[in-house]
């Protein structure tokens, strides 16, 4: 059974930094591709910054420069280090994974079920 379970969530004033964590299990880490996607409310999820089994990532404009993706094979772990955040940041993240890199389209097979990231003024 795949289980995707992020963490690192919480509130931070604008301008601070937040590292996301997702660990995976269930699947074999090292060939899937991975990514992390937001929600706010009342808008559509979207995708902010993906990697593929290689290595080769993939940012949203909005957080590019400003967001990091990473992965650890040893320990079956995904990353989001978040800079500079903005208020607009604010969000449920999300961890999936796919076989296929899907850049950072929705249609990744396997999800958390997300932290949430509050940004204050």
């Amino acid at each position: 059974q795949v289980q995707v379970v992020e963490s690192g969530g919480g509130l931070v004033q604008a301008g601070g930094s937040l590292r996301l964590s997702c660990t995976v299990s269930g699947l074999r880490f090292d060939v899937y591709a991975m990514g992390w996607f937001r929600q706010a409310p009342g808008k559509e999820r979207e995708g902010i910054a993906t990697l593929d089994r290689a290595g080769t990532g993939g940012y949203a404009d909005s957080v590019k420069g400003r967001f990091i993706i990473s992965r650890d094979f040893a320990k079956n772990s995904l990353f989001l280090q978040m800079n500079s955040l903005k208020v607009e940041d604010t969000a449920m993240y999300f961890c999936a994974a796919d076989p296929h890199w899907w850049y950072l389209g929705p249609q990744y097979k396997h999800w958390g079920q997300g932290t949430q990231v509050t940004v204050s003024s």
